[in-house]
Protein backbone atom coordinates (compact mmCIF):
# COMPACT_ATOMS: atom_id res chain seq x y z
CA UNK A 1 0.00 0.00 0.00
CA UNK A 2 2.81 2.45 0.81
CA UNK A 3 5.32 1.59 -1.94
CA UNK A 4 4.71 4.65 -4.14
CA UNK A 5 2.81 7.24 -2.13
CA UNK A 6 1.62 10.33 -4.02
CA UNK A 7 1.05 13.63 -2.24
CA UNK A 8 -1.02 15.90 -4.48
CA UNK A 9 -0.06 19.45 -5.43
CA UNK A 10 -2.32 21.50 -7.67
CA UNK A 11 0.38 24.06 -8.60
CA UNK A 12 1.32 22.08 -11.74
CA UNK A 13 -2.20 21.44 -13.06
CA UNK A 14 -2.34 24.06 -15.86
CA UNK A 15 -6.17 24.06 -15.74
CA UNK A 16 -6.45 20.25 -15.77
CA UNK A 17 -8.74 18.68 -13.14
CA UNK A 18 -6.66 17.35 -10.24
CA UNK A 19 -8.51 14.04 -10.21
CA UNK A 20 -7.41 13.38 -13.83
CA UNK A 21 -3.74 13.80 -12.93
CA UNK A 22 -4.23 11.54 -9.90
CA UNK A 23 -5.85 8.90 -12.10
CA UNK A 24 -2.87 9.05 -14.47
CA UNK A 25 -0.51 8.62 -11.51
CA UNK A 26 -2.47 5.58 -10.29
CA UNK A 27 -2.39 4.06 -13.78
CA UNK A 28 1.40 4.52 -13.68
CA UNK A 29 1.74 2.62 -10.40
CA UNK A 30 0.95 4.92 -7.44
CA UNK A 31 -0.22 2.75 -4.52
CA UNK A 32 -1.57 5.40 -2.11
CA UNK A 33 -2.85 8.98 -2.53
CA UNK A 34 -2.75 11.86 -0.05
CA UNK A 35 -4.82 14.91 -0.94
CA UNK A 36 -2.92 17.97 0.27
CA UNK A 37 -4.82 21.25 0.00
CA UNK A 38 -3.54 24.23 1.95
CA UNK A 39 -5.46 27.02 0.22
CA UNK A 40 -9.03 25.74 -0.05
CA UNK A 41 -11.91 26.29 2.33
CA UNK A 42 -13.21 23.16 4.09
CA UNK A 43 -16.17 23.18 1.69
CA UNK A 44 -13.92 23.39 -1.42
CA UNK A 45 -11.56 20.79 0.06
CA UNK A 46 -14.51 18.44 0.67
CA UNK A 47 -15.78 18.83 -2.92
CA UNK A 48 -12.31 18.09 -4.31
CA UNK A 49 -11.82 15.20 -1.88
CA UNK A 50 -15.04 13.50 -3.03
CA UNK A 51 -13.82 13.62 -6.65
CA UNK A 52 -10.41 12.19 -5.76
CA UNK A 53 -11.96 9.56 -3.48
CA UNK A 54 -14.09 8.34 -6.41
CA UNK A 55 -10.94 7.82 -8.52
CA UNK A 56 -9.06 6.09 -5.68
CA UNK A 57 -12.03 3.82 -4.92
CA UNK A 58 -12.27 2.84 -8.59
CA UNK A 59 -8.72 1.44 -8.43
CA UNK A 60 -8.84 0.26 -4.77
CA UNK A 61 -6.10 2.73 -3.78
CA UNK A 62 -6.06 3.99 -0.15
CA UNK A 63 -7.10 7.66 0.02
CA UNK A 64 -5.69 9.91 2.75
CA UNK A 65 -6.58 13.50 3.64
CA UNK A 66 -3.77 15.83 4.68
CA UNK A 67 -4.16 17.57 8.07
CA UNK A 68 -7.92 18.19 8.03
CA UNK A 69 -9.93 15.92 10.36
CA UNK A 70 -13.25 17.58 9.45
CA UNK A 71 -12.77 16.87 5.74
CA UNK A 72 -11.47 13.34 6.40
CA UNK A 73 -14.63 12.56 8.40
CA UNK A 74 -16.93 14.33 5.92
CA UNK A 75 -15.76 12.22 2.96
CA UNK A 76 -15.06 9.05 4.97
CA UNK A 77 -11.50 8.85 3.66
CA UNK A 78 -9.38 5.79 4.41
CA UNK A 79 -7.35 7.94 6.77
CA UNK A 80 -5.51 11.15 7.50
CA UNK A 81 -1.90 12.31 7.60
CA UNK A 82 -0.83 14.93 10.15
CA UNK A 83 2.31 16.89 10.82
CA UNK A 84 3.99 17.80 14.08
CA UNK A 85 2.25 21.20 14.17
CA UNK A 86 -1.27 19.82 13.70
CA UNK A 87 -3.61 18.31 16.30
CA UNK A 88 -1.84 15.74 18.53
CA UNK A 89 -1.86 12.25 17.02
CA UNK A 90 -3.60 10.75 20.06
CA UNK A 91 -6.48 13.23 19.71
CA UNK A 92 -6.75 12.61 15.95
CA UNK A 93 -6.85 8.86 16.62
CA UNK A 94 -9.76 9.42 19.04
CA UNK A 95 -11.65 11.48 16.44
CA UNK A 96 -11.18 9.10 13.49
CA UNK A 97 -11.56 5.86 15.42
CA UNK A 98 -9.39 2.75 15.66
CA UNK A 99 -9.83 1.44 12.11
CA UNK A 100 -8.75 4.41 9.99
CA UNK A 101 -5.20 4.92 8.71
CA UNK A 102 -3.25 7.54 10.68
CA UNK A 103 -0.01 8.79 9.20
CA UNK A 104 2.25 11.10 11.19
CA UNK A 105 5.25 13.11 10.00
CA UNK A 106 8.45 12.48 11.97
CA UNK A 107 11.69 14.44 11.70
CA UNK A 108 13.67 12.45 14.26
CA UNK A 109 13.58 9.27 16.32
CA UNK A 110 11.86 10.86 19.35
CA UNK A 111 8.97 12.11 17.19
CA UNK A 112 8.73 8.70 15.52
CA UNK A 113 8.50 6.85 18.83
CA UNK A 114 5.92 9.33 20.17
CA UNK A 115 3.80 9.00 17.01
CA UNK A 116 3.79 5.20 17.28
CA UNK A 117 2.70 5.40 20.94
CA UNK A 118 -0.06 7.87 20.01
CA UNK A 119 -1.61 5.46 17.53
CA UNK A 120 0.08 6.14 14.18
CA UNK A 121 -0.39 3.47 11.51
CA UNK A 122 2.68 4.61 9.57
CA UNK A 123 5.28 7.40 9.60
CA UNK A 124 6.30 9.90 6.96
CA UNK A 125 10.01 10.55 7.67
CA UNK A 126 11.91 13.45 6.18
CA UNK A 127 12.66 15.70 4.54
CA UNK A 128 15.29 13.49 2.94
CA UNK A 129 16.49 15.93 0.30
CA UNK A 130 16.02 19.61 -0.45
CA UNK A 131 12.46 20.25 -1.54
CA UNK A 132 10.55 23.19 -2.99
CA UNK A 133 7.22 21.80 -1.77
CA UNK A 134 7.73 22.76 1.88
CA UNK A 135 9.59 25.66 3.46
CA UNK A 136 11.63 25.47 6.66
CA UNK A 137 12.48 21.79 6.44
CA UNK A 138 15.63 20.29 7.90
CA UNK A 139 16.98 17.31 6.02
CA UNK A 140 17.10 13.93 7.70
CA UNK A 141 20.30 11.94 7.19
CA UNK A 142 20.29 8.35 5.93
CA UNK A 143 21.60 7.34 9.38
CA UNK A 144 18.71 9.11 11.14
CA UNK A 145 16.23 7.45 8.79
CA UNK A 146 17.78 4.03 9.46
CA UNK A 147 17.55 4.68 13.22
CA UNK A 148 13.82 5.34 12.84
CA UNK A 149 13.14 2.21 10.78
CA UNK A 150 15.25 0.11 13.15
CA UNK A 151 13.57 1.33 16.35
CA UNK A 152 9.94 1.83 15.36
CA UNK A 153 7.88 -1.21 14.36
CA UNK A 154 5.34 0.46 12.08
CA UNK A 155 5.87 1.14 8.35
CA UNK A 156 8.00 4.15 7.43
CA UNK A 157 7.76 6.13 4.20
CA UNK A 158 10.54 8.56 3.28
CA UNK A 159 9.45 11.96 1.94
CA UNK A 160 11.02 15.22 0.84
CA UNK A 161 12.70 15.95 -2.47
CA UNK A 162 12.65 12.29 -3.56
CA UNK A 163 12.79 11.73 -7.31
CA UNK A 164 13.84 9.23 -9.96
CA UNK A 165 17.52 10.22 -9.67
CA UNK A 166 17.94 9.95 -5.89
CA UNK A 167 15.39 7.33 -4.73
CA UNK A 168 17.85 4.42 -4.96
CA UNK A 169 20.05 6.05 -2.32
CA UNK A 170 17.29 5.07 0.16
CA UNK A 171 17.38 1.40 -0.85
CA UNK A 172 18.99 0.06 2.34
CA UNK A 173 16.81 1.94 4.83
CA UNK A 174 14.14 -0.74 5.39
CA UNK A 175 11.38 1.53 4.07
CA UNK A 176 7.79 0.57 3.30
CA UNK A 177 7.89 3.06 0.44
CA UNK A 178 8.62 6.56 -0.78
CA UNK A 179 6.34 9.58 -0.90
CA UNK A 180 6.69 11.97 -3.81
CA UNK A 181 5.09 15.20 -4.90
CA UNK A 182 6.76 17.03 -7.78
CA UNK A 183 8.55 13.92 -9.11
CA UNK A 184 5.11 12.88 -10.41
CA UNK A 185 2.83 15.94 -10.24
CA UNK A 186 5.24 18.19 -12.16
CA UNK A 187 5.95 15.64 -14.90
CA UNK A 188 4.81 16.17 -18.48
CA UNK A 189 3.73 12.52 -18.62
CA UNK A 190 2.41 11.70 -15.17
CA UNK A 191 1.74 7.98 -15.64
CA UNK A 192 5.19 7.48 -17.16
CA UNK A 193 6.86 9.35 -14.28
CA UNK A 194 4.99 7.16 -11.77
CA UNK A 195 5.94 4.00 -13.66
CA UNK A 196 9.61 5.03 -13.75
Amino acid sequence: MLELYLVSDRSWLNDRPLEEDIEQAILGGVTMVQLREKNLTDEEFTIQAKKVKTICSKYHIPFIINDNVAVALAVDSDGIHIGQDDLPASLVRQKIGPDKILGVSAHNLDEAIAAKKAGATYLGAGAMFSTTTKDNTTNLSIEQLQAITKNVDIPVVAIGGINYDNCLSLKNCNLAGIAVVSAIMAATNISEAAAN
